[in-house]
């Protein structure tokens, strides 16, 4: 399929979501780092100080580039954890702004809706006005509850809290659970329609388990992602869950928790192939492709790597979208990510 004659349909990604089969097998990203797109296109994206007209024109390139490259619908987050005052801590190397119980009462958490608004509506607004005839975005707020929990406390002292005061503890999760419940609720009812499908990314692992205790994260943690859930289905709409790390050992109560669709995958966890047979009769699938294989390896091998193998995902699968397992990084390499699309597009010839 040639870039020119690709018409996007953001239906066709969404049937993932209903965990059924796609006309067309459909291309996802987490994310496309802005620095990548510029090095993709040869020319300066950067969103920074734009405002009006010049806003507008920076998405209006944004979106191209996803429409060119064969995408039915884009990434688009408002990042939650980039507006916290003295926000930071999950970047590691410093402890987050709420060490205990007064740092926590004296936090500003009223003021975080304001911020949020102020920051984001001109960008969801100038991303409303260039959206291109047939996509949509995917996403809404950026950064999941624990992440939230990591970027104000700090990975190390969180793990400390839950012993030293699991009270408060227990009040950070359900508070982070009633800033969310806020922010959503803003950004559905002033944006739902520029949302295909709603994407929440919450790391809860890394490459040999979980990054807390599995009855931890079932207590404090997965109950506050039902309430993003649930508010997300209420609206009409369905949900997918970016999650890294190996969370085998609490993928059953995620998958409880009412996701319609998981994305990310890494090779040293466990191959895509597995993820699809123990989850694709229940959920969607997005990924399969770890991104050390689009980084490392020349376009050939990679072409072959994802012709190969993303036809068989895609037979396997119920509802399925191919991707790297993670996202698309500045230092991923053009020609890389170029084989990997141009697989795809090989695909779906082969199935006309």
């Amino acid at each position: 399929m040639k870039t020119e004659e690709f018409t996007p349909d953001y239906t066709n990604i969404l049937e993932v979501l209903y965990n059924r089969r796609p006309k067309y097998l459909p291309l996802y990203e987490h994310n496309i780092d802005e620095p990548f797109i510029a090095k993709f296109l040869g020319r300066e994206v950067d969103s920074t100080g734009k405002k009006g007209a010049d806003l507008e024109e920076h998405y209006r390139v944004v979106c191209s580039f996803w429409k060119d490259n064969t995408y039915d619908a884009m990434s688009f987050e408002v990042k939650i954890c980039e507006i916290y005052p003295d926000h930071g801590a999950i970047l590691g190397g410093r402890p987050g702004p709420i060490q205990n119980r007064a740092d926590f009462e004296r936090y500003p958490w009223d003021e975080i809706p304001e911020i949020f608004i102020r920051t984001y509506k001109p960008h969801l607004d100038a991303l409303g006005k260039v959206m291109p005839a047939g996509m949509k975005a995917y996403g809404g707020c950026g950064y999941g509850i624990f992440e939230s929990a990591e970027d104000l406390v700090g990975y190390e002292n969180l793990c400390l809290m839950q012993f030293l005061d699991p009270d408060l503890f227990r009040d950070l999760f359900l508070k982070i659970g009633d800033l969310y419940q806020i922010l959503w609720t803003w950004v559905l009812d002033n944006y739902a329609d520029l949302f295909v499908f709603c994407r929440m990314g919450d790391d809860l692992g890394y490459r040999t388990s979980t990054m807390l205790d599995p009855d931890v994260i079932r207590e404090h943690i997965l109950p506050q992602h039902r309430r993003v859930t649930d508010l997300v289905h209420s609206r009409g709409k369905k949900f997918l869950l970016h999650c890294c790390g190996n969370i085998f050992s609490i993928m059953d109560d995620i998958i409880a928790g009412g996701i319609d669709a998981k994305h990310s995958n890494e090779d040293q966890i466990a191959p895509f192939a597995e993820w699809i047979e123990r989850y694709n009769d229940r959920i969607g699938l997005f990924g399969g492709f770890d991104m050390n294989e689009i980084i490392l390896n020349p376009y050939d091998t990679v072409y072959e790597k994802v012709l190969r193998e993303g036809t068989e995902f895609r037979r396997m699968a119920k509802g399925y979208g191919l991707g790297t397992g993670n996202s698309v990084p500045d230092y991923m390499s053009v020609e890389g990510y170029t084989a990997m699309v141009d697989a795809v597009k090989e695909i779906r010839r082969r199935e006309s």
